[in-house]
């Protein structure tokens, strides 16, 4: 709380969170609100149920009635023009995932100048955000990028996996308006032509009609030597001009699904010349706003692969709080509030773990035989921020957890 004080923050314009991904355990968002809250900031959020776990912060000002399971990009419109009528001014506008990003440069032009947000080049987040796309970027800006390709049915993807050889890596490559109820997961890697094959038929039928399989398959860069960072994140904020505000580098020490998923446990690791890439290829594409990038630096020709290009915030962005209590969330508020942001110095070693996920992620590594109990026990003892749990706001926590072990008690009682 004392870096927070230091914080020239504009606490009569309040923040929304616009929140369209229904995964409640998103951790992201309760960062937003934490952050801003704490600066006295009031924060209106849209969640998924009146049991979201983000829902029950202290630090939720005002929070908006839950969203309907299906809502088009006019509902979501709609639904913050009203909320508009209900606020004292124009409130700063916060995206946590690439649905909310896309819709805010393609339409946000209807709700300026009721929220301030910042204004890209509007098809530079659906470019960015889509995997394919994401591909064409690095090639115009001579950005290293794994091999690529959106197979269009099941002999395609075969074709493209037996000539890089496997194991291969699958995302999901579907609209945010998908079905996603099949339990994919966003990132696959996959290790065989009948585990792919499996892969493919079950997001197509997430897809329905989909011209494609709905997955984009990337060649599998493997594991650097060890004790080598081989997993990095870029988060940082652009003004109007795209000058690199706040920005800086992480590693992803550990993440579920293991080597393929999200980060359980990241850790604050300097890089300059990473950081120097990032800066050069966002700045070169004239990008506004928050932005979270992942790359993997790949052993056999020393690059750094930008694996993705998030247009928004990224979950983990509280790892990133430096001296002066500057964080991404906050520096993009400062900025568009016209206080100016002055960042302050790095501190690297700083942690995140992510509660929930983390437990699961370490059995993955102890059985590859990198972890061992005590070493993971001590790594969340010593992490300086959690996903989830804080002294000062445990409600969250509490029901994050009550959430996961009803979830579990349900899929046993399917079994």
């Amino acid at each position: 709380m004392a870096l927070s004080a230091s914080v020239n923050a504009d606490t009569a314009t309040d923040a929304v969170l616009l929140k369209l991904d229904r995964n409640v355990f998103h951790h992201g968002g309760l960062g937003v609100i934490r952050s801003l809250g704490r600066l006295g900031i009031k924060v209106h959020a849209m969640r998924e149920d009146r049991f979201a776990p983000a829902g029950a912060s202290r630090y939720a000002r005002g929070t908006m009635t839950p969203m309907p399971a299906h809502i088009t990009t006019d509902d979501v419109l709609d639904r913050l023009d009203r909320l508009a009528d209900r606020l004292p001014g124009p409130a700063v506008l916060v995206t946590t995932d690439d649905a909310g990003a896309v819709l805010l440069a393609e339409h946000g032009d209807k709700l300026r100048p009721r929220y301030l947000f910042p204004k890209p080049p509007a098809d530079l987040p659906r470019r960015a955000a889509g995997k394919a796309t994401l591909a064409e970027i690095c090639r115009a800006a001579g950005v290293a990028h794994p091999a690529t390709t959106v197979p269009v049915d099941a002999a395609e993807a075969t074709a493209f996996a037996d000539a890089l050889g496997y194991p291969i890596v699958a995302k999901l490559n579907l609209p945010w308006t998908a079905d996603r109820s099949a339990g994919l997961q966003s990132t696959t890697i996959v290790r065989g032509k009948s585990e792919l094959r499996a892969l493919v038929e079950q997001a197509r039928r997430a897809t329905g009609d989909g011209p494609d399989t709905g997955l984009l398959l990337q060649e599998y860069i493997a594991p650097a030597p060890a004790g080598a960072r081989q997993d990095w994140f870029f988060h940082g904020y652009f003004d109007a001009a795209s000058q690199c505000l706040f920005g800086h580098t992480g590693t992803k020490e550990r993440s579920f699904p293991v080597h393929a998923g999200l980060t359980t446990y990241g850790r604050w690791a300097p890089n300059e010349r990473l950081r120097t890439e990032a800066v050069a290829l966002l700045s070169g594409l004239g990008y506004q706003g928050i932005v979270d990038l992942d790359y993997r630096w790949d052993p056999r020709d020393d690059r750094y692969r930008l694996l993705d290009f998030n247009p928004r915030l990224g979950a983990q962005f509280r790892l990133f709080q430096d001296t002066a209590g500057i964080d991404a969330v906050r520096a993009l508020h400062l900025d568009l509030t016209g206080r100016g942001c002055t960042a302050g110095a790095a501190v690297p070693g700083r942690a995140l773990v992510v509660e929930n996920f983390d437990p699961f992620a370490a059995l993955g590594y102890r059985r590859e035989g990198a972890l061992s109990m005590r070493s993971w026990l001590a790594s969340v003892a010593r992490a300086d921020e959690a996903a989830w749990f804080a002294r000062d706001d445990p409600a969250p926590f509490l029901l994050a957890g009550a959430r996961s072990l009803w979830q579990a008690a349900e899929k046993r009682l399917r079994r």
